[in-house]
């Protein structure tokens, strides 16, 4: 008996925490966003107004390797130190985000079939399971989005 008390108590948070139960809005956003959010790029301010209080922001499992890829990239390129890369890295990880899951097999053939990039595809495919939703820099994957069907939110 006590052990199925637990069960049910914890069933009944995560109901309570799943948003495609209750449709609340998914958001897939794409790691530019976070990395533009870390960093106070000049688009930060219509990002935040675009996503706060609009549901839950969602991405690929993949999202932290990318941020961590792409901070590496800029300190490569000089246009990061190491301890502001490792600064805008522990930004990124307060952000709340859920991270989801995605058929890398669906996500190929979107790459293959709009010659993008399957990291790009990646984030195309969360965005088509979870809510239809993307926010992203990035104009390419604007357009696919578009082509897909998806919502585009423009900061």
């Amino acid at each position: 008996m006590h052990v199925f008390g637990d069960q049910e108590k914890r069933k009944r948070w995560s109901c309570r925490l799943d948003p495609e139960l209750y449709n609340c809005p998914m958001i897939t956003a794409d790691t530019n966003i976070f990395l533009a959010a870390a960093l106070d790029e000049p688009e930060k301010p219509d990002i935040v107004r675009l996503t706060a209080g609009a549901g839950v922001i969602c991405a690929p499992e993949i999202l932290p390797y990318e941020i961590g890829n792409a901070l590496s990239a800029m300190c490569r390129r000089r246009k990061l130190t190491d301890d502001e890369a490792i600064s805008a890295l522990q930004i990124t990880l307060r952000i709340p985000v859920r991270l989801m899951t995605v058929d890398i097999g669906r996500a190929l053939r979107l790459a293959t079939d709009f010659g993008i990039y399957a990291y790009d595809a990646y984030f195309l495919e969360c965005a088509r399971n979870h809510g239809g939703n993307l926010i992203t820099l990035d104009q390419q994957m604007k357009r696919v989005a578009v082509q897909l069907g998806l919502r585009v939110l423009e900061p």
